[in-house]
């Protein structure tokens, strides 16, 4: 790649956010015709990645970036084939209108610059999930998803609901994200690559490895949260409590399609087995008759279109894993298709509800002649989500039924499952694109008219799409939908079917859909019926399931806190001499590391002797002692006995140090005693006597040990001969202790000080505790956290 080409596509790929922290300066100064300026910098980003299209047509790859960190092979590195430049154009180019969507749908609003810089956050982080090379820098990326959507869908903070939604879904792709990363670094260790461009080309390295199936769940629990897979489904429809762009945007063309790239993208590793092809159809065929099902039940159109969503996505994880050469076409087909009617759908939702003030399908009708615009495009954009001619939904679900139409059981079982799915998607698309424009107008909040320009352009162009990628279906198999199925398979397929259908099983399949559907659809208020009290008969789903969850995460959270820190300095001090008493000793003992027997020197001095004895007068003294003051002081008498004995053992130093630190002690000790009223003796009972003592035994004994044990090894003076060349060259000093404690330990001697220093601050605190004061620990309460977001309380 040429280094322009390099540069302009570094800068696409952080045009958004430049974006983002241009948008509430703009916002500010232009109100709502910021959008127009901000629009241009996804539609410059789109026109970018447009111009890779003769190219990633003609089977090639670009591929480009900067190193990162060398040693761990980790770079910022971009790979563009036929199915990240599908996903980096829909990305963009649905980007670009969906701001210009916002800026007339959230016009006035207060924080409007504080909502797109946050839209262009996760536009920036979409990207770069499907366009990252590195292994890393895909799972950044990945996790930013799931911050900035929590951002968006919490956007509404003051409302409890959008609290929820928002926590809930961070909750459950976050949780997905970590599995991710771990089986992503089993990617990483199985492979031996961090690069996804030779990571598509390592053939079986994966398969054949033992750990393929820990390294497929862990992947498939990162996609199946992102793309609201059974039993993470429930996420999905509370995040419409987001503003109707996000449900637009990230809901149906952006983030819930994260999960179904990452299976598209690594199809040519994990892909093939026999645990593909079980675990993927069945989640999917289950989510998609979830989702269908879950849809007909409601009543509010972004809910009946994010329901319908979970059955897509759920369709889409179906065909990935089904295994079949047309089956990996049909979800290319039925991917691009559902980002443009689906976008298109909740852009004409929000239009309904922000100029008639309800999204009550049963308050609805009527609005074609007030809105002709809007209802044209919704028209258009439900007839491709009913798969019906001539829109581009028609030749995905064609290609569907081609692909899963076969004689074997497997198959018969997910045709029907398809069928079903289908004929309920269809319903709920004449549900919301048909019926609030037909029929009588009932009485309703606001008396509805045309939205401005920037409202109804959105879904125009993206149900035009539609009409045209169906027309001129030859031209758009060759530049969007071959590469996109050739990137899949990891292979050449070529796409090729059109507006004449598929005659024979697939044709009648989908005539009987299309009547089923229009049935489903003139008896949609006893289907709705019927389902609510299905739905009551089963009980509480996964959504009711989280809260639980959430609340026994709390209550065991305090349980453990209340454990583990009880808020006495006397358990804190116990458990961390235990602990250390613990690695000393365990080791030592479980791996026969027991220092020889020493043997009392025989050339020991009388006068160091002396020493010792006072050291051990010292120990019994503080035993002994009959209040805390006298044993403070008496435990000096051991600190200058070891200081001593530094001295005579040739280093003066640390001999200073010791005295110094001693005396400081002693002194700053003492001076605390005297300021704090507390028992004159020792109040612990004899048990706790017994558990303290046997800790410090054990503590000293382990420290005895270890140092007995090192120093049975060979002297290793390879450091000393360092300290001693280099000091004076690189440091210019020639006292080696000085020069390796100011020098080369600077920022461990810089810490110590640290130490010492709020030390002193705490001990000033302490002495100047006026008589009469009390500190009063802040009550526990296990619902403080939690609770106060289901309280209401921001």
């Amino acid at each position: 790649m040429a280094f322009g080409v390099t540069s302009l596509t570094f800068i696409a790929l952080f045009s958004p956010f430049l974006a983002a922290l241009l948008a509430p300066a703009l916002v500010g100064k232009l109100g709502s015709k910021a959008a127009w300026l901000l629009a241009l910098i996804p539609a410059f980003a789109f026109v970018h990645f447009l111009g890779f299209l003769t190219e990633i047509a003609a089977g090639e790859v670009v591929t480009g970036g900067y190193i990162w960190v060398p040693s761990f092979n980790l770079s910022f590195s971009w790979f563009i084939d036929g199915l990240s430049l599908t996903f980096a154009l829909l990305i963009t180019g649905i980007g670009t209108l969906i701001v210009l969507y916002a800026g007339a749908y959230m016009a006035g609003h207060p924080q409007q610059g504080r909502f797109l810089a946050f839209l262009f956050l996760f536009m920036g982080a979409m990207l770069g999930v499907v366009i990252s090379d590195s292994l890393m820098m895909l799972f950044v990326y990945w996790e930013l998803t799931s911050i900035t959507s929590f951002l968006l869908i919490g956007f509404d903070h003051e409302r409890e609901a959008s609290r929820r939604a928002a926590l809930q879904a961070l909750v459950v792709t976050g949780g997905g994200g970590l599995a991710l990363l771990a089986g992503l670094i089993f990617i990483w260790n199985m492979s031996g690559t961090t690069q996804l461009s030779l990571l598509v080309h390592g053939g079986d390295v994966l398969r054949q490895s033992p750990f393929y199936f820990a390294a497929l769940l862990l992947v498939l629990g990162g996609a199946f949260t992102k793309s609201a897979q059974f039993p993470f489904h429930f996420w999905l429809p509370n995040a419409m409590e987001a503003p109707t762009p996000v449900s637009a945007y990230l809901h149906s063309a952006t983030m819930v399609k994260a999960g179904v790239y990452l299976l598209m993208r690594l199809n040519p590793v994990l892909g093939d087995t026999a645990a593909w092809q079980i675990l993927l159809p069945f989640f999917g065929g289950l989510t998609m008759l979830t989702g269908a099902l879950m849809a007909i039940r409601q009543t509010d159109l972004k809910l009946m279109l994010a329901y319908t969503t979970v059955s897509s996505l759920g369709l889409l994880v179906m065909l990935i894993g089904f295994g079949s050469e047309q089956a990996l076409e049909a979800a290319v087909l039925y991917l691009v298709a559902h980002s443009l009617f689906k976008g298109a759908l909740f852009m004409v939702a929000g239009i309904i509800d922000h100029e008639t003030g309800t999204r009550d399908v049963r308050q609805l009708g009527g609005l074609r002649k007030a809105m002709p615009i809007t209802f044209v495009a919704a028209f258009a954009a439900a007839l491709s989500m009913a798969g019906l001619p001539p829109f581009f939904g028609f030749l995905a679900k064609e290609e569907i039924y081609y692909a899963l139409a076969h004689a074997n059981p497997r198959a018969i079982l997910f045709t029907g499952v398809a069928v079903i799915g289908n004929a309920l998607m269809l319903a709920i698309a004449l549900a919301v694109g048909l019926k609030p424009f037909v029929g009588i107008a009932p009485r309703m909040p606001k008396i509805a008219h045309e939205g401005p320009v920037l409202v109804w352009l959105g879904p125009a162009v993206l149900a035009v799409s539609g009409l045209l990628a169906a027309v001129f279906s030859s031209p758009f198999h060759s530049a969007i939908s071959t590469p996109m199925a050739t990137a899949i398979a990891h292979e050449t397929r070529v796409v090729d079917i059109s507006l004449v259908p598929h005659i024979g099983v697939p044709l009648a399949l989908s005539l009987f859909t299309i009547g089923l559907g229009i049935m489903v659809f003139t008896m949609l208020g006893t289907a709705r019926a019927l389902m609510d009290r299905m739905l009551q008969a089963i009980g509480p789903g996964p959504d009711k399931g989280f809260d639980a969850f959430m609340s026994a995460l709390v209550r065991a959270s305090f349980i453990v806190t209340r454990v583990l820190q009880p808020g006495r300095l006397e358990f804190y001090v116990t458990a961390t001499f235990a602990i250390i008493a613990a690695a000393l000793l365990v080791p030592l003992f479980s791996y026969g590391e027991l220092p020889a027997m020493p043997v009392w020197p025989r050339h020991a001095q009388i006068h160091e002797v002396t020493f010792i004895a006072i050291a051990v007068i010292g120990l019994v003294a503080v035993l002994m002692a009959a209040s805390r003051l006298t044993a403070i002081i008496a435990l000096g008498i051991q600190g200058f006995a070891v200081a001593v004995l530094f001295l005579l053992f040739g280093a003066p130093d640390l001999s200073f140090t010791q005295f110094m630190v001693e005396t400081l002690s002693v002194v700053i000790l003492t001076l605390v005693m005297t300021r704090l009223r507390l028992s004159p003796s020792d109040h612990r009972r004899l048990g706790q006597k017994l558990l303290d003592g046997t800790i410090a035994i054990a503590c000293g004994s382990g420290f005895a040990l270890m140092l007995l044990k090192s120093t049975e090894q060979p002297f290793d003076n390879s450091l000393t001969a360092f300290f001693n060349a280099y000091s004076k060259i690189i440091a210019h000093g020639n006292n080696v202790v000085n020069v390796i404690i100011v020098d080369f330990r600077g920022t461990d001697t810089l810490g110590e000080i640290a130490v010492v220093m709020i030390t002193a601050l705490a001990v000033l605190a302490l002495i100047r505790i006026r008589p009469g004061t009390t500190l009063r620990p802040r009550d526990n309460n296990p619902d403080d956290d939690y609770g106060s977001a289901g309280k209401g309380r921001a």
